[in-house]
């Protein structure tokens, strides 16, 4: 069956007869507050600026962003190219088969499903760590953070089940909140002069800061924070106007996102002193507390109160990227039910036009792969938290480089006659600097994930046997279907 057609599917009671996602209920606002919940801003601030600052080139890391940026802008000229001929919820899954084959495609949906649980999961990890803690420290109740974990799938699946337009607005609250606190910190100390020894702008952009220290771990973790990106070709089917508003979001996201890390992790270099903040984000990671390493620059402009919002800002950022990948898992499995890849009974819709079956699905497997380290009594952050992060990224770059290749053998097998510079030049440009980021995960994997050797190389594996299982998957179930058909 072709991907962009609708299928019909049998109706549940609470369902729709029609297997179609609501159409119009998304604009280019709604869905770039997807992307963005998706990049979870203070937590990708918290959580990677120390790292890249302490290991990476130091004051020069707001220049790595810039450089991941400039790679997403370039892949996302082919994304957009191919998503004007191809609207669909499986986004790369369908972009990759149309270039690829289908069996390709089908393997990539399976590693695109991959990447977004075991991001989600990291995120509960982490989340529930969070959450433990305010809530033991303001009321005294001291529950385990996986209580909090479990809790938190449960309202994920209602908001998932309440329909597109709930999630958006629920994630435009947060979103808002992390994003202007941000950015009222970086632009107070802009106009401010910048900190100790100024703006620094040649301490953090020039070319001999950029190459200063060890670039490449730096250039990992920015690429690392930009994941998510897929979002505005997913809900393509969900937009108003989508061969419009799809472009104007994807193009939208990635200038906004680059902008904001770049100029965050800039000013927040500055308020320490380029001089210092190499030594700062170390002994910040020495006492365990990365985080504080972001909040005491901006508790110091703002006050102490923002000692105890900030907290309570990463724990509801990291809720809006557990909904936005929640999201964004359901519609695959949408998509892949509706291409009859996976059993037609995930193409279930309730009255709202949400995928209410393929939400179930999906908060299964965030229990299923939070549950073991929950039974063993792991850290989260250490391990749940460290571990799959790490996998997802390496999972989605894989699927971005696919893509690229995918849409520049699409556009010459077609010849649609598009300008070359879209469906040729950019695309290779940009898998180019995939590769190269993809090289750089692979060499600094140890470090991403904060873990082992062994542990490294067990979670790598995990990536190509999972592209692995979806490909043949795919051939044994296009079989069947076609024996049935037949």
């Amino acid at each position: 069956m072709d991907s962009q057609t609708v299928s019909r599917h049998t109706a549940t009671p609470d369902a729709p007869t029609a297997g179609t996602l609501k159409p119009n209920a998304l604009g280019v606002v709604g869905i770039l507050f997807f992307v963005l919940s998706a990049q979870a801003p203070l937590t990708g601030i918290a959580g990677a600026a120390p790292i890249a600052v302490a290991l990476g080139n130091g004051p020069g890391v707001p220049a790595a962003y810039l450089v991941a940026g400039l790679v997403i802008l370039l892949f996302s000229v082919g994304f957009v190219a191919m998503g004007r001929h191809v609207v669909d919820a499986g986004a790369f899954y369908t972009y990759i088969g149309k270039g690829l084959g289908r069996a390709t495609g089908t393997g990539s949906a399976g590693l695109a499903l991959f990447a977004y649980c075991t991001i989600q999961a990291a995120m509960y990890g982490l989340y529930g760590s969070i959450v433990s803690g305010l809530v033991a420290s303001h009321t005294g109740l001291d529950l385990p953070w996986w209580v909090w974990t479990l809790a938190t799938m449960a309202v994920v699946q209602a908001l998932g089940a309440a329909g597109v337009e709930m999630g958006a607005k629920v994630l435009a609250v947060f979103v808002l909140a992390e994003f202007s606190i941000l950015s009222v910190f970086a632009l107070v100390t802009l106009v401010k002069g910048g900190g100790p020894e100024g703006l620094g702008l040649a301490d953090s952009f020039s070319p001999a800061a950029a190459l200063d220290g060890a670039p490449g771990v730096a250039v990992m973790f920015a690429v690392a924070s930009m994941f998510g990106f897929e979002a505005t070709a997913i809900y393509g089917e969900e937009a108003r106007e989508p061969r419009k508003t799809v472009p104007r979001a994807t193009y939208l996201a990635v200038v906004v996102v680059t902008g904001f890390f770049a100029l965050v992790s800039w000013m927040l270099i500055s308020s320490y002193g380029a001089s210092k903040v190499t030594a700062a984000a170390g002994r910040a990671l020495e006492s365990g507390d990365g985080a504080g390493f972001v909040f005491a620059p901006i508790a110091a402009d703002f006050g102490g109160w923002i000692g105890d919002v900030l907290p309570v800002l990463l724990a509801t950022s990291l809720f809006a990227g557990i909904l936005t990948f929640h999201n964004s898992a359901n519609r695959y499995l949408f998509s892949l039910g509706r291409d009859r890849l996976l059993p037609r009974r995930l193409c279930g819709l309730n009255r709202r036009h949400a995928p209410w079956a393929a939400g179930c699905v999906q908060t299964v497997l965030a229990v299923l792969l939070v549950t073991p380290f929950a039974l063993a009594g792991k850290d989260p952050v250490l391990t749940l938290f460290s571990w799959f992060s790490g996998v997802a990224v390496l999972a989605m770059m894989l699927l971005y480089l696919l893509t690229s290749v995918s849409v520049v053998a699409f556009f010459r097998r077609e010849r649609l006659g598009a300008h070359p510079w879209n469906t040729l030049i950019a695309p290779a440009l940009g898998a180019l600097g995939i590769a190269g980021a993809l090289w750089l995960i692979l060499a600094n994997f140890t470090t991403l994930i904060g873990g082992e050797r062994t542990t490294a190389l067990w979670l790598t594996l995990s990536v190509p046997v999972v592209m692995a299982l979806g490909v043949v998957t795919a051939r044994v179930r296009g079989r069947a279907v076609a024996a049935a058909d037949g």
